[in-house]
């Protein structure tokens, strides 16, 4: 199993402390979540239908020409794509992922077999080499990159477009962070009349901006082809009645989208002023998060543990992601650890270990 962030109370029996009294700035789930109302009893009661509105709220929502296929969240898709696309090719080839991103996809594609024939793995940092392009029959990009925050702009995207479709490649996109640049997203431009479109498949994830994590809705758009073969593996009712009502509201509140976003750039923008001035190290950012680089990452996070606030340790274990506080005591608690683990502990972002033998956690 790969692990996520998000596991408080896993992390809760291990270093101790009350639900109460954590920050959890583990996961890039916004913390602003999508006021629910209350959910009609028949939505409970009905078995979900898929001709509710979703579909076509999430087409408007996301400016796409193509009605999408609604998923239980975009890990769904992440799991089934290898399968789909390899079907779809009749063979087995060269996936090409980013060496540093949401590892799930690695997981997906590493494990398929097909054949007696398994897909061979190329990693490439930011963005694909045109090596690794020539190489490549399907290309992976995470856009923008879950933890680097790195973004492919959409000249490159079309330019990877051309270049796979030449030769019968795939390009996969996924866009789980992107709705707070919305201007940025390859899907307004997808259009599956085009001989070009019929190579891309994107993936966006409601969980994230909505705050809606716990809904587990996603929506994957591709050309007719790939969304039949995908409503065929994932069978009906993959998306709960509930979900789909909420859903269904969430996407279509365009006032309160337009507020999320200026409250998510606005904390952002104070995040990344926190970690430059407790810190001072290296550090990007995404639209939901912030990673700061440091040679000692793991024992960092453990003394951010001892002291109730829950990051995410990336998988290269040289950064901490950090999600944003929403309560001003989060903000507050979170500051306060920070310059403790700079002041108090004598860090230093360059240095294999800290320098200090006085107790790990906060009097």
């Amino acid at each position: 199993m790969i692990h996520h962030g998000g596991k408080l109370l896993e992390a809760i029996g291990v270093y101790g402390g009350s639900k109460e009294e954590w920050v959890d700035v583990s996961t890039g789930v916004s913390p602003y979540t999508y006021p629910v109302t209350s959910i009609p009893l028949e939505a409970w009661n009905r078995l979900p239908e898929d001709n509710d509105g979703l579909e076509i709220a999430a087409q408007s929502y996301y400016n796409s020409r193509i009605t999408p296929v609604a998923i239980a969240g975009s890990q769904a898709a992440i799991m089934l794509l290898p399968l789909i696309v390899t079907e779809h090719l009749g063979r087995c080839g060269t996936i090409c992922l980013p060496s540093v991103g949401y590892k799930e996809h690695q997981h997906a594609w590493q494990k398929l077999r097909h054949n007696n024939q398994m897909w061979d793995l190329d990693f490439y940092d930011d963005i694909p080499s045109d090596e690794q392009v020539k190489r490549a029959d399907v290309i992976l990009i995470i856009n923008p990159n879950n933890p680097t925050g790195y973004f492919i702009d959409q000249q490159t995207m079309h330019r990877l477009q051309q270049q796979l479709h030449a030769k019968g490649g795939r390009l996969i996109v996924d866009e789980a962070f992107m709705d707070c640049t919305p201007e940025k997203s390859i899907l307004p431009t997808f259009n599956t009349q085009s001989k070009l479109d019929e190579n891309l498949i994107v993936l966006r994830s409601v969980g994230k901006f909505f705050g809606l994590a716990g809904a587990r809705v996603g929506f994957v758009f591709a050309v007719s082809p790939i969304l039949q073969k995908l409503r065929e593996e994932i069978g009906p009712w993959t998306v709960t009645g509930p979900a789909r009502w909420v859903v269904n509201q969430a996407l279509q509140d365009g006032t309160w989208q337009q507020q999320t976003r200026q409250q998510l750039k606005t904390d952002i923008t104070r995040l990344e002023s926190l970690i430059s001035n407790a810190w001072r190290c290296h550090y990007t950012s995404g639209n939901l998060f912030v990673t700061a680089y440091l040679n000692n990452a793991e024992i960092t996070h453990q003394t951010m543990c001892k002291n109730q606030v829950l990051a995410r340790l990336c998988d290269e274990n040289n950064a901490i992601r950090f999600g944003l506080p929403k309560q001003d005591w989060q903000w507050d608690r979170l500051e306060q650890v920070l310059k403790y683990v700079f002041a108090d502990l004598h860090f230093d972002p360059n240095s294999s270990s800290y320098q200090s033998n006085r107790s790990s956690s906060l009097s």
